[in-house]
């Protein structure tokens, strides 16, 4: 007897949803040096953070297993803190010992902090931090310790032009000046909300926080902000390079084992630390 139209498409979507199991993400939060690895991001077989977290977690799940990250660091920047997603199956759960595991397996340079269940498979850790924020290091006096930890730049400065370009820097919204050719973004729109420098004991930090930021712009910021405090740039000039969209106009002449990616932050909810 021929089922009725009602009867077989309720048949059918009983069946879907029986066999579309909904995934269980998770997020790895991570530390890194960066001048272990030649940037975060996978590029084939090349050595990178993300290339390193694929393969530990492919062995510990028995699986073939792929990471988003956060965010993207190149070759020498280091992460005081970023994170990784990762996908199982519907209401899976991970082992208690399945950090320490990953910190046995993983290099050197690399440490996994914590681990998240993320609030719904909809989480999406490049486009739901809400801000991020670098600091970059700054060293002028010779210190071996401080080796490929801070940028070594021996030269007076005048403190008082690099408070001031700092504090430009907020007022703008459109930074094609500071981003390196050959991005991928679609915007050059970033919104700034510190940007500062600070001293510590005999280093100097530039700290800057927003809510993404583009290839290469921290260390064009720095960069650039360098050359008015040696009196290389005027504090119009610096404000023209802004204004001018040009990046052949900034100097991004400063080293990567500078730069820390310091912090990522997320909507309160989303992440639940369960290791």
């Amino acid at each position: 007897m021929p089922r009725s139209g009602a009867f077989f498409l309720k048949l059918v979507c009983l069946t879907h949803k029986s066999t579309t199991a909904v995934p269980t993400r998770f997020v790895l939060e991570v530390v890194y040096d960066g001048t272990c690895f030649h940037g975060s991001q996978v590029q084939g077989e090349i050595q990178t953070v993300q290339l390193n977290l694929n393969k530990t977690l492919s062995t510990l799940l028995r699986m073939p297993t792929t990471t988003l990250g956060a965010s993207r660091t190149d070759e020498g920047v280091h992460a005081l803190c970023n994170f990784y997603q990762f996908d199982l199956a519907e209401d899976a759960e991970l082992r208690t010992d399945f950090l320490y595991k990953c910190n046995a397996i993983l290099p050197h340079g690399i440490a996994v902090k914590a681990i998240y269940k993320a609030a719904d498979t909809e989480f999406n850790a490049r486009f739901e931090a809400t801000s991020r924020r670098y600091r970059y290091r700054i060293y002028q006096h010779k210190d071996p310790f401080l080796v490929n930890r801070a940028y070594f730049f021996p030269f007076a400065l005048d403190r008082a032009l690099l408070d001031q370009t700092a504090a430009i820097i907020p007022c703008y919204t459109h930074f094609e000046s500071f981003s390196k050719r050959n991005t991928q973004s679609k915007t050059f729109t970033c919104h700034i909300t510190d940007s500062h420098w600070e001293v510590h004991d005999r280093e100097l930090h530039y700290v800057v926080e927003g809510n993404r930021f583009l290839r290469g712009m921290v260390r064009g910021l720095v960069g650039t902000q360098l050359q008015v405090a040696r009196g290389k740039q005027t504090i119009a000039g610096f404000t023209g390079i802004i204004e001018g969209n040009d990046c052949t106009k900034a100097s991004f002449n400063v080293d990567g084992h500078g730069l820390y990616l310091e912090k990522i932050a997320f909507p309160e909810g989303r992440l639940l630390q369960i290791q």
